[in-house]
């Protein structure tokens, strides 16, 4: 089992930037994919970005692309989502999880763990 905290959220001026940060505990984190999804009320939850347990395979949602980066740490076993040039329709509940390798790295359906989700509110 994997356990996962988000933190880093908060309130963010259109243009500024956030850390967010998933703490993982629990076994073989390091051979799990991990991504962060994303959902604002009366929608879907949304992929955001993906990052293959090796680190080599990286994907972003084209409405992230260029502004979002997502990386690794394995020896400490934290994921982390720079956001970069935050605009309004970012604003959501972002979450991020794990699953196993070869699964699908850009739907809901290839990730096993969840974390509780942290708050991103960007106001213009």
């Amino acid at each position: 089992q994997v356990q996962l905290v988000e933190s880093g959220g908060g309130l963010v001026q259109a243009g500024g930037s956030l850390r967010l940060s998933c703490a993982a505990s629990g076994r073989t984190y390091n051979n799990y994919n991990m991504g962060w999804f994303r959902q604002a009320p009366g929608k879907e939850r949304e992929f955001v970005a993906a990052i293959a347990w090796a680190g080599a395979n990286i994907y972003y949602a084209d409405s992230v692309k260029g502004r979002f980066t997502i990386s690794r740490d394995n020896a400490i076993n934290t994921v982390y989502l720079q956001m970069n040039s935050l605009k309004p329709e970012d604003t959501a509940v972002y979450y991020c999880a794990a699953g196993v390798p070869l699964s699908s790295l850009t739907t809901t359906r290839g990730y096993d763990y969840w974390g509780q989700g942290t708050q991103v509110t960007v106001s213009s």
